[in-house]
């Protein structure tokens, strides 16, 4: 069973310490709709309304791709978006929630830089009869987020720790050297990305078919400030200078692309033999970094298939819907259980990219 509870313990532990996920827990904490989400739906809104869109920093492709989508999107579907990017940081989100509220959007979607830290703008949003949708990431320590759309991201860590072992194995027989990298301690899902993967990493790691060589097994030991690529490299630069002196690494545990990259060039650098590297977000150079033998998975979650199922729940919203969601037990927030509407990911490799990529038009003419 996923603990997500215990990850949201720990999220909560390290974000008080460096600024600052989601729990198991009795069910009847949850969403009792047996399938539905709750009563935000209820009151409806006309055609032409004001649609908040409050998006991190741009720190991947997928968020650029996110703020084109739902400005067509939203759109198209006769709404009046208004999509902002928060590259100043926590306290410009803040203000640009402030202001999407003021301005009357009858309904929030937020992909939070830190979810922890939006809980007075989003009682202003309740308090305004205002529906909250957290996308991508989960919004914590508050009771007023209404649904959460998102990827399953417990599945993206473990497809990545499965995808570990596979490109291992490949290459030899263990035991295996291997390091262990995760992302930002502000982002909520940094914590379930790196849980699922433990939890298909930490029994080889107990029964000495991995060994990693640092030491570094816990999630604070292994998060990368910001999603920063530098921040990666420089930490992968020093368990290089450190560790692999005559030791040969056999596979790196990377949470997405950005980072695998920049694991890599640090790998390059030091004029070692490239180990098994995952990833995630499908980004165009790591794509082609996977088809040309280099960085060996990334996780498809298709942006386009997560703006579109957001904006339907918008739609919903619009004709007094009770919006359909997949998960109401386990998305745990600290405060409460958050109807969940999951997407599946699929992990991606040279074998089966061609595939994975077929409907992409961008992606689709870098596997051919």
């Amino acid at each position: 069973m996923r603990n997500f509870a215990k990850s949201f313990a720990a999220v909560a532990a390290i974000s008080a310490l460096a600024l600052t996920s989601c729990g198991r827990e009795d069910p009847g904490t949850g969403n009792e709709g047996g399938g539905t989400g709750n009563e935000a739906a209820s009151g409806g809104f006309e055609e032409g309304a004001a649609i908040g869109v409050a998006l991190p920093q741009k720190t991947s492709e997928n968020w650029v791709l996110a703020e084109q989508l739902f400005n067509d999107g939203l759109t198209e579907a006769g709404y009046e978006p208004d999509v902002q990017f928060a590259n100043g940081g926590v306290s410009e989100q803040q203000n640009q929630i402030n202001s999407m509220i003021t301005n009357g959007v009858e309904v929030l979607i937020v992909g939070a830089i830190d979810g922890a830290q939006l809980g007075s703008q989003l009682q202003q949003a309740a308090d305004a009869g205002i529906t909250v949708i957290a996308y991508d990431r989960l919004l914590t320590n508050t009771e007023n987020v209404d649904y959460y759309v998102a990827y399953d991201n417990f599945q993206v860590g473990e497809l990545q720790g499965q995808a570990l072992l596979d490109g291992m194995a490949e290459k030899g027989e263990g035991p295996y050297n291997i390091e262990l990298f995760a992302g930002s301690p502000d982002d909520a899902n940094a914590q379930v990305f790196f849980d699922g993967a433990m939890s298909v990493l930490k029994p080889k790691i107990d029964d000495g078919t991995l060994n990693v060589v640092s030491g570094q097994t816990e999630f604070n030991q292994a998060v990368t400030q910001g999603w920063k690529a530098e921040n990666a490299q420089r930490r992968m630069d020093t368990l290089l200078s450190g560790n692999y002196d005559s030791e040969e690494l056999h596979g790196v545990l990377s949470p997405n692309d950005t980072l695998a990259r920049a694991i890599l060039t640090s790998v390059k650098a030091a004029g070692k033999e490239i180990p098994i590297v995952t990833g995630q977000d499908s980004e165009v150079e790591s794509v082609k970094s996977i088809i040309a033998g280099e960085q060996y998975s990334t996780i498809n979650k298709d942006t386009r298939d997560l703006v579109e199922h957001s904006i339907t729940m918008v739609e919903g919203l619009a004709a007094g819907e009770e919006l359909e969601v997949n998960d109401d037990k386990s998305y745990d927030n600290g405060v409460k259980v958050v109807p969940a509407y999951l997407l599946e990911p699929q992990i991606v490799t040279k074998e089966n990219a061609a595939e994975a990529y077929a409907d992409d038009p961008t992606l689709s003419e870098i596997v051919k």
